[in-house]
């Protein structure tokens, strides 16, 4: 089933106005509004965000990647402990994967080895989690869909000899 529009509308901008949004959908704005106010609600809509060039903004923390090799419990699979996981404030982001482990998590620190003793002494020693590989950001291209370095230029790269 494909995404509604609406919704994919808001993901790509959520400034747009219901006005805005009514004008471009063909519909009704207080439709629109309605709509929004019912997906708040049920769950469907649960925040809006601003995409931040963290680097232009002086945002000197850190951001690290956390594969996730996990022990599935009976009866629950990956989902306690999974959002055990998910509800410590370093975790901005935890996602159940396919591949070589269970879970990737995004970790974000002021240093990193604020990150490192958080992986050290909080998710590494949890019970059914059995190892962990960091990987920390070291440059943002893409993210959310938008571009971070616009004025790349386009076609093929000098050769020199």
């Amino acid at each position: 089933m494909a995404i509604d529009p609406l919704l994919e509308l808001l993901a790509q901008n959520a400034r747009f106005s219901h006005q805005e949004l009514a004008e471009l959908l063909k519909k009704d704005e207080q439709e629109v509004a309605n709509q929004m106010a019912d997906w708040q609600k049920d769950g469907t809509i649960l925040g809006y965000h601003t995409v931040i060039n963290r680097e232009q903004a002086g945002d000197d923390r850190v951001a690290a990647f956390i594969e996730v090799k996990l022990t599935p419990e009976r009866g629950g699979g990956f989902d306690r402990l999974a959002m055990r996981i998910a509800r410590f404030d370093q975790v901005s982001s935890c996602f159940l994967a396919s591949g070589g482990y269970d879970l990737m998590v995004v970790v974000k620190g002021p240093s990193l080895m604020e990150v490192a003793r958080f992986v050290s002494e909080k998710l590494s020693t949890i019970d059914g989690v059995l190892s962990t590989a960091t990987h920390f950001r070291l440059k943002t291209y893409k993210e959310n869909g938008f571009i971070f370095e616009q004025d790349e230029p386009e076609g093929r790269l000098v050769v020199s000899p």
